[in-house]
């Protein structure tokens, strides 16, 4: 398909895709479109409408931040001149377009009101944390110099399960809007040389996974106490900011919608040796 006269031959008609995506967020201010920086959902609206040669909508089921990776972000396109396209043209013809650190993993049709963010039921992210210096995995881990008792770490991460306001662990929202979030999942555990976090929850908010994260750590070092973790989460207090775990280590795992299963084993997004 060549574009704009492509999208022409084929009419009209509005469809909307299912995509699946993965991206290493080194180079992105990341996912959500900006006027002055490269983003993730501006590099693929630019791919949809030169594919389609006209506007488009591309809407993830969330943001991440600069930095940040996924390893199966969801999103939906819609697009018109798609009457006659089929998913795999649409792979293929978005690949074709994006650049090396962004591709498309499948491409599905989609019922016209599906929404990647509004109809999400659940969002899964790793963080991976290196116990060693590594030579090619440093986009991808934050290398902790200290050791860590993961034991310690994962009995202290069990305290996010559940109903929880995470305003300790989070940026106030622009909006005021509520810090209550359900975590139906918090562990963590080693894999090789890396120490891999594990959380499953219905939304997450600004800069709550890396708090969490940087607040367990704390807890590895023996700076924290299972106890003072409790604490924080009942409380409201600015301390787990000075925690904040870097971007590089953190990948949107899995987007889970009506049926979907979570996330199963616990290998990590990219490994290290020991």
């Amino acid at each position: 398909m060549k574009g704009r006269r492509a999208g022409a031959e084929r009419g009209n008609l509005v469809r909307t895709f299912r995509l699946e995506v993965e991206y290493e967020g080194t180079r992105y201010a990341g996912w959500q479109r900006q006027p002055n920086a490269r983003t993730v959902q501006g590099e693929l609206l630019k791919a949809a409408e030169a594919l389609f040669g006209t506007r488009a909508e591309v809407g993830g089921s969330g943001r991440t931040d600069a930095g940040v990776h996924a390893l199966a972000q969801v999103a939906h396109l819609r697009a018109g001149g798609a009457s006659a396209v089929s998913a795999r043209e649409v792979e293929v013809g978005l690949n074709r377009s994006l650049p090396h650190d962004i591709n498309v993993l499948a491409v599905a049709p989609a019922p016209a009101n599906f929404h990647a963010r509004h109809d999400a039921v659940a969002r899964y992210y790793l963080y991976q944390i290196s116990t060693r210096r590594t030579a090619f995995a440093k986009p991808f881990v934050w290398w902790v110099r200290d050791r860590l008792n993961v034991e310690m770490m994962n009995d202290a991460a069990r305290l996010f399960a559940g109903r929880h306001d995470f305003r300790s662990f989070s940026e106030p929202a622009a909006d005021g809007g509520s810090t209550l979030v359900h975590v139906a999942a918090s562990e963590v555990y080693a894999s090789g040389g890396l120490i891999l976090f594990r959380f499953g929850a219905s939304h997450f908010l600004w800069k709550m996974v890396r708090r969490m994260v940087g607040a367990l750590v704390e807890v590895g070092r023996g700076n924290l106490s299972a106890g003072d973790v409790r604490a924080l989460l009942e409380g409201d207090s600015r301390e787990p900011a000075a925690w904040t775990a870097p971007p590089s280590g953190l990948f949107l795992e899995r987007v889970l919608y009506q049926g979907e299963r979570p996330p199963e084993g616990r290998g990590p997004a990219f490994p290290v040796g020991r």
